[in-house]
């Protein structure tokens, strides 16, 4: 049985739980509710988490998909190095973030995704793992063979190639030898 990659589960839950502190946050300013400076903090470490979240990290396997425009992210992200590349810091990040949305009700559901997420974080980081930029490609493709470059001439079934047609400049030697007996049908 393969080994549980934590960190790509982390990364979804964290995306989505910066997603849901963020408009948590957002109907927290916009509706003043007692104690909205909570959801101003919310608003702020949503995109802050968002932001931090969006580029993947590269797979042990390397089958990582990188998200659309990640790219862009993934340059800042890998600039703090240490700081964001260690999953221990990022589980604690998380860990403190999520505290202040606990106070007001429209942000505790962000709240404790976040929570959940720095927990998932945690135990990446104990597993070992650790971020990893996935970059575009810079190499070149090797050269196509030679078979792939003359494709075949006749359709599929291929028959053996004994008894494949033959040209038609020769007329004797392009007819075919039947070997099962034709005669008329007589009705």
């Amino acid at each position: 049985m393969g080994k549980i990659e934590w960190a790509m589960w982390a990364n979804e839950q964290a995306l989505a739980a910066g997603l849901i502190y963020l408009t948590g946050g957002i109907v927290g300013v916009a509706g003043q509710f007692r104690g909205w400076e909570f959801a101003a903090f919310g608003v702020a470490a949503g995109t802050f988490v968002c932001l931090l979240e969006y580029p993947r990290s590269k797979r042990r396997k390397g089958t990582s998909v990188a998200r659309t425009g990640q790219y862009c992210f993934t340059v800042v992200v890998k600039a703090f190095g240490p700081l964001t590349r260690n999953y221990y810091v990022r589980a604690f990040l998380h860990a403190a973030l999520c505290v202040p949305g606990g106070f007001m009700l429209a942000t505790v559901l962000g709240c404790v995704c976040l929570g959940i997420s720095s927990l998932i974080y945690l135990s990446a980081a104990i597993h070992g793992e650790h971020w990893e930029p996935i970059l575009p490609r810079t190499e070149s493709r090797a050269p196509v063979a030679e078979s792939v470059k003359k494709p075949p001439q006749n359709p599929p079934p291929r028959p053996p190639p004994e008894l494949r047609r033959k040209r038609m400049e020769d007329l004797e030697g392009a007819a075919y030898v039947n070997p099962i007996a034709v005669t008329a049908n007589e009705y």
